[in-house]
């Protein structure tokens, strides 16, 4: 495996999660700045997320029209002026505009990333090599808040996103020289009505969903755009089985392990998508820590994301696909649980370890189904495999955001109590349940599914064996 390769496309990545995350902990500044309230600025937030929803669907076809490496490169330069363009607003409308510019370019890079990964590396690297592209992607979101926090601080909000410019250009200039060519190929036309009905659809859910959970626009623009998002999905289903290449084909889910890789983790980002929203409030409202303080204490997530890279290989080549997702799916639940009993007499070391196994298990569990999803998925259709699965995430981590607000907004009017610890706690078990749910998919997943990758060979009794049946040579 050519190491440098995914180092390379996880350095975009870094940066692409780094700043949708970096920025929360800097609305105030930058809302001050701008002449606007830092709730109508969780608007540019939502913005980045839904253009970055509704250019997913295209990303599969764009690479395989015009070459994943220069749709790549091209994703990281569009990423980095959409950063300049935010760094140099003066108003809530310009902010917004420069967000969405943003998210255009990392639809691209995640889902094309997993591409090149999936065409260059033999199915026996795969792991690994995901393993590489998932970590930052995990730590992004934990080291976010703290560095935004610093920089707001002691430098200003701009330098933010001004910081994006020459680790893209070095992100561009190195994908040219490690990146192998990948030529686009002249195909079909675009499904243009398709493509509208699909980013409808996922931008709808993910606006909506997102507005529910955040009083930055009426409830009832959230549930309009919700249910707008969910009748154009239906709508898409409908016009795909009929299309003859859909933009996005959905009969990969015909695949029983593409589909059980596909519904484990989004039930699995459910729970675990609401972690870097409910976390950091845990800590600040009810420990009273500064935002820069709860930063520090999330980042042990991350350690256990990259002690997972060097023990991801071994433990799937032991227990195989099936055993290692339902494992990490179980135990990974267990652990977001665990955060709710946290209280403010417990020793920081002990809410430390916790969050390092539970970024650990969380890591183990999507390295292993970012490797899944392309267990028994033919080349030619990587590129779709790769749009549905980024848009699918896109979609679970918005609704496990909206549900851990509407548990935050709605739980004290059933319990009676204010907004406080017996909120979070009831927040914390009820996303880390539907992460535990994840396991369920992959109770019928073959054990033999994606061995090729893992390396893992079930034993055969010696009845089944061919080579304890052969006589002993003597």
């Amino acid at each position: 495996m050519n190491r440098a390769l995914p180092i390379v496309l996880a350095v975009a990545l870094f940066m692409e999660n780094m700043d949708s995350t970096v920025i929360s902990t800097s609305l105030p500044a930058i809302a001050r700045d701008i002449g606007t309230s830092p709730i109508a600025l969780k608007l540019a937030l939502t913005a980045y997320l839904v253009s970055v929803a509704i250019f997913i669907p295209v990303s599969g076809w764009m690479a395989d029209r015009y070459g994943a490496k220069n749709v790549f490169r091209s994703a990281i330069a569009v990423f980095v002026l959409g950063s300049i363009a935010c760094a140099f607003s003066n108003s809530l409308g310009q902010f917004v505009g420069a967000r969405f510019l943003q998210g255009m370019g990392g639809a691209m890079m995640t889902p094309i990333a997993r591409l090149v990964l999936v065409r260059t590396t033999s199915k026996t690297e795969l792991v690994n090599a995901m393993a590489l592209l998932t970590i930052p992607g995990l730590i992004g979101p934990f080291v976010g808040p703290p560095v935004g926090g610093f920089i707001t601080t002691y430098f200003s909000w701009h330098w933010i996103f001004l910081i994006n410019v020459p680790i893209g250009i070095a992100g561009i200039f190195f994908a040219g020289r490690i990146m192998p060519d990948m030529p686009g190929h002249k195909g079909g036309r675009i499904d243009g009505v398709g493509f509208v009905m699909a980013g409808l659809a996922a931008s709808g859910l993910v606006f909506g969903l997102s507005m529910i959970s955040l009083p930055v626009l009426p409830t009832w623009v959230g549930i309009a755009a919700t249910l707008t998002g969910a009748i154009s999905a239906v709508l898409y289903i409908r016009h795909a089985k009929r299309h003859p290449a859909p933009i996005l084909d959905l009969k990969l889910f015909r695949n029983p392990v593409f589909r059980k890789a596909i519904t484990g983790g989004t039930l699995f980002r459910f729970g675990i998508g609401a972690i870097p929203f409910l976390l950091p409030l845990f800590f600040q409202l009810v420990f009273g820590l500064t935002p820069f303080q709860s930063g520090l204490l999330t980042f042990a997530s991350a350690g256990g994301a990259l002690l997972m890279k060097f023990l991801a290989p071994k433990l799937l080549r032991l227990g195989g696909f099936r055993t290692v997702q339902m494992t990490a799916a179980l135990v990974g639940g267990a652990l977001v649980v665990a955060n709710g009993f946290f209280t403010t007499t417990t020793p920081h070391l002990v809410i430390i370890v916790v969050l390092l196994f539970a970024g650990f298990f969380r890591s183990l569990f999507f390295t292993s189904t970012n490797a899944l999803v392309f267990a028994e998925i033919d080349n030619k259709d990587a590129g779709q495999a790769t749009a549905i699965n980024a848009a699918m995430q896109q979609i679970a981590v918005a609704m496990g955001v909206a549900i851990a607000g509407s548990i935050l907004e709605f739980a004290p009017f059933f319990t009676g109590a204010p907004l406080g610890h017996e909120t979070f706690t009831i927040a914390f078990v009820m996303v880390g349940m539907l992460s535990m749910a994840a396991f369920i998919p992959f109770l019928t997943l073959d054990r033999a599914a994606g061995s090729d990758m893992s390396g893992h060979r079930r034993r055969l009794p010696p009845a089944a064996d061919p080579v304890a049946q052969q006589p002993p040579v003597v």
